[in-house]
C-alpha cells in the first residue's frame, strides 16, 4: 500500500466569507496596524507554508511507522487536537515568518517556530488524534496503564523529575499531567525515527505503556479508522477578534502584562518594610540571575530566553516595591529558584492544552 499520500490532499482548510487582505498587502505593516486586522481576514494557508515541509515529514515519520492514519491539519489560533476530531490545529503564527515575528514580539516566544520544536509538538498532537480516529481511549488496558480521560485537568501540576513511570518528550514533564497527555507523549516518543525508545526505557515502569502502544499501534495499522470526520473547529477563518484582542487575551492569560502578579510571592522572600536593613532584593536577584536561570532551564525544559524575561520582570518589580533581604542569602537563593521554577511549570502548563466542546 502506498503511504506517500500527497500533503495538500490531508490538509483542511475553511474558506469562503468575507474577502481577505492579501498576504502582499499586511506583510509590510508595521505591529499598529497589523494588531488591528482581525484574524478571519489574513488570507493564511498551510499550502505554499513552510508547514507543508513539517507535515509532509510528519507523515513520513507516520509511514516509517507502519502506519496508514494521516491526521489532517488546519489554522487556528493556537496548538490543539479537539475531542472527537482525528486532525491537529496549528496555531497561524507559523504559516507566515511576518506573524511569527509579531508573536515573539507580543509573547517573548513562538512556540513551534523551529522545525524540532514543531514536529515534537506536532507528533504529540498526533497521539490525541490516533485516539479520536480509533476510539482508543475506550479500551480497558489502555484506562488501567494510562488511565482514565475522565480525570479531570488540575489547573497546576507538581511532576516528580525523577520518576521513571513517564516518559519524556515536551518540556516540563507533561506526561505527567493528565492520562490523556501521558499516551500522547508515549506516542510521540514512539513515533519519533531513532528514540531507541525500548533501549532507553529499559527498566522503567514507562516501558510497558509504550510496548502496550508498540502492540496497539501494529493492531491498527492497516485498518480504517472508525472516525473520519474532517471538522475544524475553532479554524482561522471563523475567528472575528483583531490581532489586538487576541494578544490582549493571551497575554493577560499568560500574566506578560501584570507585573504585580508577582507582588504576593516575592513578598513572601523579601519585605517592603521601610525600616529593613538589608541589601536590596532588585540587586541580589541581578547578582543570581544568571545562575537561576540555568537551574530553572535544565528542571523545566523551558528556554532560558523566556526564563530570563520572567527574571527581569521579577527585578523590576523588586526594585519598584524596593524589597528588601530581610533572611540569609542561601535560604533566599533557594526560595526564589523555587518560585521562578514554579511560575515557568505553570506558564508550560496553561498553553499545552485545549479541548472542544
Amino acid at each position: 500500500m502506498d503511504h506517500g499520500t500527497d500533503v495538500l490532499e490531508e490538509v483542511a482548510e475553511v474558506r469562503g466569507g468575507a474577502p481577505k487582505v492579501p498576504v502582499a498587502e499586511w506583510a509590510s505593516w508595521d505591529d499598529e496596524r497589523l494588531l488591528d486586522l482581525r484574524l478571519c481576514d489574513l488570507d493564511l494557508r498551510i499550502e505554499g507554508s513552510g508547514l507543508e515541509d513539517r507535515i509532509a515529514e510528519l507523515y513520513r515519520d507516520l509511514e516509517g511507522a507502519g502506519l496508514s492514519f494521516r491526521p489532517h491539519f488546519w489554522l487556528a489560533d493556537e496548538w490543539f487536537c479537539p475531542d472527537g476530531v482525528p486532525g491537529v490545529a496549528i496555531p497561524f503564527y507559523l504559516a507566515h515568518p511576518r506573524l511569527a515575528r509579531l508573536e515573539l514580539g507580543q509573547m517573548l516566544e513562538v512556540e513551534g517556530g523551529t522545525r524540532e520544536w514543531c514536529l515534537k509538538i506536532m507528533r504529540h498532537e498526533t497521539g490525541h488524534a490516533i485516539e479520536n480516529a480509533y476510539n482508543l481511549r475506550r479500551r480497558p488496558t489502555r484506562q488501567s496503564l494510562f488511565g482514565p480521560t475522565s480525570n479531570p485537568y488540575p489547573e497546576y501540576y507538581s511532576p516528580k523529575p525523577y520518576s521513571k513511570s513517564f516518559v519524556i518528550h515536551l518540556e516540563g514533564w507533561y506526561a505527567q499531567s493528565h492520562p490523556d497527555e501521558d499516551f500522547a507523549e508515549t506516542f510521540a516518543v514512539w513515533l519519533t525515527p531513532g528514540s531507541g525508545w525500548a533501549e532507553r526505557y529499559a527498566g522503567w515502569p514507562a516501558l510497558r505503556k509504550l510496548e502496550y502502544l508498540d502492540k496497539v499501534m501494529r493492531e491498527i495499522a492497516n485498518k480504517a479508522a472508525p472516525v473520519r470526520t474532517r471538522r475544524a473547529p475553532f479554524s482561522l477563518s471563523t475567528i472575528k477578534s483583531t490581532l489586538r484582542k487576541h494578544y490582549q487575551r493571551k497575554r493577560q492569560h499568560y500574566g506578560v502584562d501584570h507585573p504585580d502578579s508577582y507582588d504576593r510571592d516575592l513578598l513572601r522572600i523579601f519585605t517592603a518594610s521601610e525600616g529593613a536593613a538589608g541589601p536590596p532584593a532588585a540587586a541580589f536577584l541581578s547578582r543570581i540571575r544568571r545562575d537561576v536561570r540555568r537551574r530553572v532551564q535544565r528542571w523545566t525544559g523551558e528556554y532560558q530566553s523566556v526564563i530570563d524575561r520572567m527574571l527581569l520582570d521579577m527585578i523590576e518589580r523588586s526594585r519598584e516595591r524596593k524589597l528588601r533581604l530581610h533572611g540569609s542569602e542561601d535560604d533566599a537563593r533557594l526560595e526564589f529558584t523555587s518560585l521562578v521554577t514554579a511560575q515557568t511549570m505553570t506558564r508550560l502548563h496553561r498553553r499545552r492544552h485545549r479541548l472542544a466542546l
